[in-house]
């Protein structure tokens, strides 16, 4: 109880700072503003005017423009030869734009939970969890209900509407193929890809039926496995699809931000770790070629592998924070990518014959700097997803920071009998109970549920989301560089 204490004093320690601290410092608000993004400004009716030599039309007498009609409309050679101006984003700029509402309480949230999570971790390290709830997990499960809410949201967008028709079939026919991969992926030896869904089906198979035979139902399994197995390449071909457009959007801001800092070698090489990064990831659980050759195979002149498995276990988390971390630093500079794109969309143009309006023209500018908080949140979302499916991996998969490789639950309490204390209550008929023995069986409860999700069981779901996430984002990534590349060349 002496943690769990701990641990709601950090929670409320939190909360109160998010309170106090949120309207005075934002760290989303921090990238945006503070980073030195220049945006570009659309060029004013006055001064197409004067570089078209279109005059100014006299208004007519009678006539008046409608409520919500532009009534200036005039049309200017697609070749004009037009100087952007640019300025500095500011944080009064930022609080009209589309989805900034969603991005900074999603980042920022995102900050305190890790936070929380440090904190709890650093606790934890000097006085173990034993029987008491981790609150860092609620904290993490309500950062991803977040994310794939306002990913959801994001992806629901391409189905509105009938300017969205290629957007659309591209998320449905990509969805389709995650699908597919996810079903062959689920059906790949546990030897070649060490997910570990056979040994938590197998926990949560045998825990479960115990658990329905104490309670005097008979039961073989609660759920077949081409079901459950089913159910999670549904889960895996949706996430696929969510991804999609945020990785084909973070691969032309990494394509835009090769082109424009060619000179610099460090950042390109640092940006091309950073974009290849997710391919490490998804490698490292794929056995033959990392957990055979890090902790079994022993190379010439030394006595030992180069890790143990404990170790190997660690490093992949880490791996996967330091990924993370590493995409957040360069977040400003694919930012400004993004917003050059007004330059290029401009440079495009005066290739084109014809005339383009005003409005049209100044509508391609702005529309840039309008959606940088939804570029911002396709950049963000995935790898959020991924960190926060890694914290829980490590908390509820029993896993360490340091190498050192904790027990199962099975172990500390098999699953062949339910602790002595949760048969009594399951077998007590009696009706009349009061406010402490409801308190108390509502914790057996809980503890019968922890002898049902064992250690195997998390291992075996969160390495499942950890590694797919990882895979999407690589996957999403790398066809938009497939579909960058395409289309440069031609």
């Amino acid at each position: 109880m002496a943690l769990l204490g701990a641990q709601l004093v950090i929670t409320l320690i939190m909360v109160s700072t998010i309170q106090k601290l949120s309207p005075h410092f934002s760290f989303a608000r921090w990238i945006l503003c503070s980073t030195g993004l220049t945006r570009y400004l659309y060029p004013t009716d006055q001064h197409l005017r004067a570089l078209a030599g279109v005059p100014k039309e006299k208004p007519k007498k009678g006539k008046h423009s409608e409520n919500g009609k532009v009534g200036d409309v005039f049309h200017v050679p697609r070749n004009l030869d037009i100087k952007l101006e640019s300025a500095k984003v500011t944080k009064y700029d930022i609080v009209h734009l589309k989805y900034y509402t969603e991005y900074q309480w999603l980042l920022d949230f995102s900050i305190y939970a890790t936070i929380v999570y440090v904190l709890t971790e650093v606790y934890n390290y000097f006085y173990p969890i034993k029987d008491e709830i981790n609150l860092s997990v609620l904290w993490c499960s309500l950062v991803l209900g977040f994310a794939f809410k306002v990913l959801l949201s994001l992806w629901v967008q391409y189905f509105k509407g009938e300017e969205s028709v290629g957007e659309r079939s591209t998320c449905i026919v990509t969805g389709f193929a995650y699908l597919l991969i996810a079903m062959m992926v689920l059906i790949v030896d546990e030897d070649k890809l060490e997910i570990g869904l056979e040994k938590a089906y197998t926990s949560f198979n045998h825990s479960a039926s115990l658990f329905l035979d104490n309670q005097g139902l008979s039961s073989t399994g609660p759920a077949s496995k081409i079901v459950v197995k089913f159910f999670l390449a549904i889960w895996c071909g949706l996430l696929g699809s969510l991804f999609t457009f945020p990785g084909l959007r973070v691969s032309k801001m990494h394509w835009d931000t090769l082109k424009y800092h060619k000179d610099s070698k460090l950042l390109l090489l640092v940006a091309n770790i950073s974009y290849a990064s997710p391919f490490l990831l998804v490698s490292l659980w794929i056995t033959p070629i990392s957990r055979d050759y890090l902790t079994v195979r022993i190379f010439s002149g030394m006595t030992a592998p180069l890790m143990t498995a404990a170790t190997f276990e660690s490093m992949r988390l880490v791996a996967v924070v330091v990924t993370v971390l590493l995409k957040i630093v360069l977040m400003p500079i694919y930012l400004q990518s993004h917003l050059n794109l007004a330059i290029q969309r401009l440079e495009i143009q005066k290739k084109e014959a014809g005339r383009i309006t005003n409005v049209d023209l100044q509508k391609k500018i702005a529309a840039v700097y309008y959606y940088l908080c939804v570029v911002a949140l396709q950049f963000v979302v995935p790898i959020i997803i991924c960190l926060f499916f890694t914290f829980l991996y490590k908390t509820l998969g029993g896993f360490t920071w340091e190498g050192i490789l904790k027990g199962t639950l099975e172990e500390e309490c098999p699953a062949d009998e339910l602790p002595k204390s949760v048969s009594s209550i399951i077998n007590n008929d009696n009706t009349d109970k009061t406010v402490v023995q409801t308190a108390e069986e509502l914790q057996l409860a809980l503890s019968s549920l922890k002898q049902i999700f064992t250690t195997d069981v998390y291992r075996g779901v969160l390495g499942l989301a950890t590694w797919w996430s990882c895979f999407a984002l690589f996957a999403t990534t790398a066809m938009g560089m497939f579909y960058q590349s395409y289309f440069s060349n031609v």
